[in-house]
């Protein structure tokens, strides 16, 4: 299809022949071919233009797949059609007359409402039928090639009924994506009943109806490409570029984006024109205009005012994006995004940063092999990043770039479970500036020192996982190793769960040792709106809670903003869920939780 437009007419009337013939095939197959006809092919033909194959396939689907509510419309519009068409006639007249005494050419002919379109009216109006206005419909087609004559024939219409202002539509001047030119206008009639108006030259009508098709009736070559023809083949080639890497949900994202949106016209500083779906921002914008401009956006002025990127543009904004070069595409842009083509770019560059951050990942971890001398091969790699619940080993990669997973842990992990013979595991260095969770991790196992090993309470060697980091008061487990003695594990411990599958027999039943003060010291993180007197409040909360110890605050201010950990003794995890529950009744405090690191 993208090498020969014709291919994709070609399919179409193969799905319209399908799509007639549907009542004759099972239930299921009716069902499934429909929902498709619906959700692609039908929006495919608005994009393409051929507005009568397309409110075909919409009536075709919208029977087989919603029967009761189809026969329901169907029939109130065939008990009202005589009603109509005596109304239509009667509006006729004296716009004919008009016609008649300047002598042009015209066909006007009541244009057919079709059922799917009215029924999402009343969908989208909450409304029953009666109440749809806008039933009553005209379309007047001249036979001219001077477009000046459309706007003259709106002159006579409003002449002798009055407009409706804001429903006026001028699609000559600035056409539709898709190329449909028309004059839109509502006027109201006799007896105040409304009445859309469409006026259009022959031309313009061929191309509503037949769209892309028509092109080729009015080219003496056939296959010689204008300038509207270029653009639907350039967005089909831009819809099918990224196919093997966006999953198909998020093609359908993106049919339903941009096929059927309502448009908006906003324009460059210079006073170019941009055609977007509604509800599109300065991010669909910049990427519209280049996706260099869109990957160093920072900000945005509409109409000389500077907006946030989430804002919603609006037709006859004026658009200016600010960019930076040190600027990068944030991944919550894809959220605010609606067009295809910036969703696009905006995973692709995710898509790239991920895999930069991966092949990192990758380095330290053969680095880390290298130092261990052990070799891991990327099959036995992927199973074990299964077992602890990544994905894949890009994920696993990233994981490591990132200091999620601890590569000397997995070392040792994979080492055990192979019975590598290879002697001790070398010691992990310790960095020598301590984080604040570190401080607290120290401060809780000097106070409760000494680990009791199947209840005995000699001076094991043991260490502390860097994966879990537990604290007095975790439920724990010991994990035997080669050469560093026994390493203490949280009991939920990602990596204990693979260590029960692969080396049971290397885990003992470990505890902290009783203390004579509180049983344990627990870290609060605590965050929310800043004000005066609120530390003060907070400390003043815990201390007269059940006469609760603080050892230490951290707290830090970044203007209405605090954020900080406070150590606190408690008797045990009751002890610690209701102290949370009531520091979170604090005013300004808006998050109070255990921190885990």
């Amino acid at each position: 299809m993208v090498n020969d437009i014709r291919v994709m007419l070609v399919k179409f009337a193969d799905r319209l022949h399908n799509m007639r013939t549907l009542e004759y095939l099972p239930a299921e197959k009716q069902q499934r071919m429909a929902k498709e006809t619906l959700d692609i092919y039908a929006p495919f033909a608005h994009r393409f233009g051929l507005g009568k194959l397309k409110w075909e396939l919409e009536d075709l689907s919208f029977k087989h797949l919603y029967r009761t509510e189809y026969d329901q419309v169907a029939r109130q519009l065939r008990s009202r059609r005589r009603e109509r068409e005596h109304y239509i006639n009667r509006f006729v007249v004296p716009i004919k007359k008009r016609l008649d005494e300047l002598e042009i050419a015209y066909e006007i002919e009541g244009r057919p409402k079709h059922i799917y379109s009215i029924y999402n009216k009343m969908v989208k109006r909450a409304k029953p039928l009666d109440e749809i206005y806008d039933l009553f419909a005209v379309r007047i087609i001249l036979d001219t090639k001077d477009n000046s004559d459309c706007f003259t024939v709106y002159g006579i219409a409003s002449e002798i009924y009055k407009p409706v202002a804001e429903r006026f539509k001028d699609y000559i001047s600035i056409p539709k994506q898709n190329g449909y030119q028309s004059i839109h206008t509502t006027v109201i009639g006799p007896e105040g009943r409304m009445v859309e108006v469409q006026i259009r030259t022959r031309a313009m009508h061929e191309i509503a109806e037949k769209g892309v098709a028509a092109h080729w009736m009015y080219k003496e070559s056939k296959m010689s490409l204008d300038k509207e023809l270029e653009s639907w083949i350039n967005w089909v080639r831009e819809i099918f570029e990224q196919k093997n890497e966006e999953t198909p949900k998020q093609l359908m994202e993106s049919f339903k984006l941009n096929l059927y949106q309502e448009e908006i016209y906003v324009f460059t500083p210079k006073g170019d024109l941009r055609i977007l779906p509604r509800n599109a921002t300065p991010i669909d914008f910049a990427f519209e205009i280049h996706s260099n401009v869109g990957f160093h956006c920072i900000g945005a002025k509409v109409n000389g005012r500077i907006v946030p990127l989430n804002t919603l543009l609006r037709s006859g904004d004026q658009v200016e994006i600010i960019t930076s070069k040190s600027q990068k595409p944030n991944p919550d842009w894809e959220q605010i995004a609606v067009t295809h083509k910036a969703k696009q770019h905006i995973r692709k560059w995710i898509r790239e940063e991920t895999r930069k951050q991966s092949e990192e990942g990758r380095e330290l971890w053969l680095k880390k092999l290298k130092k261990h001398k052990f070799h891991i091969a990327d099959d036995e790699l992927a199973r074990y990043a299964h077992s602890v619940r990544v994905e894949n080993l890009q994920d696993f990669f990233v994981a490591i770039k990132e200091g999620t997973l601890d590569p000397d842990d997995i070392i040792e992990n994979l080492v055990v479970r192979s019975k590598h013979p290879g002697g001790e595991t070398p010691k992990v260095e310790v960095a020598e500036q301590k984080s604040i969770f570190d401080r607290f991790i120290s401060s809780a196992r000097e106070i409760t020192s000494g680990i009791s090993v199947l209840g005995s309470t000699e001076n094991f060697l043991h260490q502390y996982a860097k994966c879990c980091n537990p604290i007095p008061g975790d439920e724990i487990v010991g994990f035997v190793t080669v050469g560093e003695g026994i390493k203490i594990h949280r009991k939920d411990c990602r990596n204990v769960i693979s260590m029960r599958l692969a080396e049971s027999e290397r885990l003992v039943d470990v505890s902290w040792p009783s203390t004579n003060g509180p049983d344990f010291i627990a870290a609060l993180h605590i965050a929310g709106k800043d004000r005066p007197a609120l530390l003060s409040d907070i400390t003043h909360t815990i201390s007269m809670f059940e006469n609760t110890n603080i050892r230490s605050v951290n707290m830090d201010s970044k203007g209405p903003i605090f954020e900080g950990q406070i150590i606190v003794f408690v008797r045990n995890t009751d002890h610690l869920k209701r102290l949370l529950e009531r520091l979170k009744r604090v005013d300004g405090v808006l998050e109070a939780d255990r921190f885990m690191g």
